[in-house]
């Protein structure tokens, strides 16, 4: 049972698993530790990760990169509609609005949405974390941008359902680099002691996250966190301009204008960037056959970079400075900064966190695998699988959050969370309602990156009013949850009713004089906290629903409190006893994210693409070795090949030509076989070609299978030799022994003369008369016939008599010997053992 961690990024993926020594970052199939974030189609094929990302020149139309930014996200979204002009693939919009990637696989063409592709990439993941693991895949938690919304959060673990994942937890990529940080640091203050502020600053190849974290021992807690679209990328996209138009005026190409060579162009300049963010001299740009079959040369220096991507450095300057403000941390306050990232090795970025934050960039961390790390931990001590040392992570709401709903007073509206707010956590809306209702939940409108600031609307059925036709107490819980997703899981009817009973002997009248103040304040919707800041809010949760009185507060204005209101006492004879009953209303949610019918179409069609890729692979996999039986059976039966001299001319020559038809079949009408006809052409090529094997193993090794025969037969006679000469160690073998081996030996060394004179000028083109077999026969039993008898032991020589008298004497002074050890060993133990102590002794003591 193993846990990971997954770092999904938009170039490349990263997969972390915790172990009994620590956490280990996994490497796929080609040895390398990052998974390019591609998705290709190739005829029957469907190629992940490396080998996708290899063919995506060649095979730009069929080949998916850069899906994350549509994760969740509509077609005429103007973010959707600037990220098509970077993208080669064919994408179109869906009937209800969303994004759909058009394919060719399997010979037909397709429509796979970004969730689907993005399943695709993490049953890539998850294959190469089992087959590294050689266990199966339990538990993970996927990192996510902290901007990203409710909608692209929900479609991130909608992704994760399809591919069969069990997401513990989306945890944002600023908090787990923020763990990867703090877990291993043993130098944390106290609790009751100033927290160590740490800046992290992520800059990867399509987004900015710069974030603010609080650390004491043994938890973190977020302060603020500032994002920005500049990345990588963009970097890469101001040098192909700027390149581009150079062409343009030098070489008359227009590199823009094909899709093929300004992927060519994005490549290199990225290769280019690299190296300036390591040397300021000025480094060559060189394409062969660019267009046109022209070959373009060109260079730059670091300091041009720069000057070129001005406007970019601005606006990582401008979310740094926002950061700095929101987080409300002074400069002296500021333990460190450290950078994660790709993006972040670009000498200028290091320059302005040293301008801004007055502190150089730290690199404690593993600028690539950070996030996986984190991501990693956070599973471990999710899981119950895996046992390790909490640490507690309070995470952030990066937007604030409204709600509101219509009544009788008309239309409401509050904000229900503040940006940067505490999460998980809940909040209760408490209103008082005859009828169903419908809240609607959005982002305060021009705080997020979306069009649209919609989260869900949720109609709570079940509400009715009391016995007497009034409006009943409803409470409404609004929940972040520990994905960031923001939901309303339940709702509450606290149904009252009143029955009379007699006076009891010590009444009260609290309930009394508080009940009109308390029917005035449960008139207005109120919003109750339900949760603190800095707990996990799983466990709350729970203690909310089972346990509302611990909840309830009373009234500021003096109104009567949960347990007042339960049971009231009146000064008549007869008491009024109010009991209230919780009831359970029925919530319809319209949000983000698919149907559980969409959900489990989606898996089903991933898993029959999982069946299909391993069928065309044992397919793939039988054509290769027909294909290979092909050249290596013409390469051995032509001249100079071990099989040529044992394959008569006219044999040769007709396998040959079944061979060549072979050939042409495996790359015409053969190509798309299925894997049991390339099985039955091998099996139908291996009988052809066993017959001429077989000669070749039987004389091949008849020469050394002589060899064997003769050694055994010569070490028989010399043994013979031996026994005639009287050797002592053959002094117990018979006459008749003798005999019978020396004829088992002159019985082989006949039949090795009369094999040995068959084979002489035969034709190796025939069968042998002699078999290997037949020889190895006559060498096993000659070997078994001689070794029973030469390796025969000795018996043992006979005991002498011994004389009784003698005998007697012996036993009598042995006794007498032992007697007188016996009472040396008795005395030795006398004067060894302690004496006993008198009285007398111990009071002189």
């Amino acid at each position: 049972m193993s846990v990971i961690g997954i770092d999904f990024g938009n170039e490349s993926c990263y997969v972390a698993v915790a172990k009994a020594g620590g956490i280990e970052t996994i490497a796929n199939d080609y040895s390398l530790r990052a998974t390019p974030s591609f998705v290709a189609f190739a005829g029957r094929n469907r190629v992940l990760g490396v080998a996708a990302k290899n063919q995506q020149v060649t095979n730009m139309n069929n080949t998916i990169g850069n899906f994350k930014r549509f994760l969740g996200r509509k077609f005429e979204d103007p973010h959707v509609q600037e990220e098509l002009h970077m993208i080669p693939y064919h994408v179109e919009a869906l009937p209800d609005g969303g994004i759909g990637v058009r394919v060719n696989y399997l010979d037909e063409e397709h429509v796979f949405t970004p969730e689907q592709i993005t399943a695709m990439l993490f049953t890539k993941l998850k294959e190469d974390a089992f087959k590294e693991l050689k266990a199966q895949i339990n538990d993970c938690v996927i990192s996510v941008p902290s901007y990203f919304t409710n909608a692209e959060r929900q479609a991130l673990l909608d992704a994760a359902n399809i591919s069969g994942l069990n997401v513990l937890r989306l945890i944002n990529e600023t908090t787990a680099t923020a763990l990867s940080y703090g877990f291993y640091k043993q130098d944390l203050p106290a609790p009751e002691e100033k927290p160590r502020n740490v800046i992290f600053v992520d800059c990867g190849h399509a987004s900015l996250q710069v974030s603010a974290c609080a650390f004491h021992k043994g938890k973190l807690k977020m302060l603020a966190s500032c994002s920005d679209s500049v990345g990588g990328r963009d970097f890469d996209l101001v040098l192909a301009t700027h390149f581009s138009k150079e062409f343009q005026i030098k070489y008359k190409i227009d590199a823009s204008s094909k899709k093929r060579s300004f992927l060519r162009l994005m490549t290199e300049v990225e290769k280019l960037k690299k190296n300036m963010s390591a040397n300021s001299t000025k480094l060559p740009l060189n394409i062969e056959c660019f267009m046109n079959e022209i070959d373009v040369h060109s260079s730059m220096q670091r300091s041009e970079f720069e000057e070129l991507s001005s406007s970019l450095f601005k606006r990582i300057e401008t979310t740094m400075r926002k950061l700095l403000t929101d987080s409300k941390l002074t400069l002296d306050e500021i333990h460190s900064v450290e950078i994660v990232g790709g993006s972040s090795r670009i000498p200028s970025i290091k320059q302005l966190i040293e301008q801004i934050f007055g502190k150089s960039a730290s690199t404690t961390l593993n600028q690539d695998e950070a996030v996986s790390r984190g991501a990693a931990l956070q599973c471990a001590i999710l899981s119950p699988a895996v046992r390790v040392r909490e640490f507690s992570c309070a995470d952030v709401q990066a937007y604030p959050v409204l709600i509101s709903w219509t009544d009788s007073d008309g239309p409401h509206e509050m904000k229900a969370f503040e940006q940067y707010h505490a999460a998980p956590f809940s909040r209760l809306l408490n209103v008082h309602r005859k009828d169903s209702m419908t809240v609607n939940v959005h982002y305060e409108a021009g705080s997020v990156p979306y069009p649209d600031p919609f989260i869900g609307t949720f109609q709570v059925n079940g509400i009715r009013p009391d016995a007497n036709g009034e409006a009943q107490e409803v409470k409404v819980k609004l929940r972040i949850d520990h994905n960031g997703i923001i939901l309303i899981p339940n709702a509450t009817m606290y149904e009252r009713s009143e029955s009379e009973e007699p006076r009891s002997p010590s009444p009260t009248t609290n309930g009394d004089q508080k009940s009109g103040d308390a029917a005035q304040n449960q008139a207005s919707p109120q919003v109750e906290e339900c949760g603190k800041a800095e707990e996990p809010m799983d466990t709350q949760e729970d203690s909310d629903d089972e346990h509302p009185k611990k909840n309830a507060k009373p009234n500021e204005s003096g109104g009567e409190g949960w347990t007042q209101r339960v049971t009231r006492w009146f000064t008549s004879d007869k008491k009024k006893k109010v009991t209230t009953k919780q009831v359970k209303l029925t919530i319809d949610p319209k949000t983000h994210g698919f149907e559980k019918a969409d959900l489990l179409k989606f898996f089903e069609e991933e898993m029959k693409m999982i069946a299909n890729d391993r069928q065309e692979k044992e397919r793939i996999d039988a054509r290769n070795a027909l294909e290979e039986q092909v050249y290596e059976v013409r390469e051995k039966i032509q001249e100079g090949g071990t099989l040529h001299a044992y394959i008569e001319p006219q044999d040769a020559s007709a396998i040959c030509r079944e061979l060549e038809e072979i050939e042409n079949w495996l790359y015409e009408e053969g190509e798309t076989c299925e894997k049991s006809v390339y099985k039955e052409r091998l099996e139908k090529m291996r009988a052809n070609i066993a017959p001429v094997h077989s000669r070749w193993e039987e004389y091949s090794n008849h020469e050394q299978a002589f060899t064997e025969l003769g050694h055994a037969i010569q070490q028989t006679l010399k043994a013979v030799e031996q026994y005639r000469a009287k050797e002592p160690k053959f002094d117990h073998l018979t006459e008749t022994e003798i005999i019978n081996i020396t004829e088992a030996a002159q019985k082989a060394q006949n039949w090795y003369e009369g094999a040995r004179s068959k084979l002489v000028g035969i034709n190796k083109t025939q069968d042998p008369p002699v078999k290997l077999a037949d020889i190895r026969h006559e060498t096993q039993t000659l070997t078994t016939c001689t070794n029973s008898v030469l390796n025969r032991p000795k018996p043992k020589p006979p005991t002498p008599p011994v004389d009784p008298n003698q005998q007697h004497g012996q036993s009598s002074s042995g006794s007498a010997e032992q007697e007188v050890q016996q009472n040396s060993s008795n005395a030795q133990q006398e004067n060894n053992s302690p004496k006993p102590t008198t009285e007398d002794s111990m009071d002189v003591e």
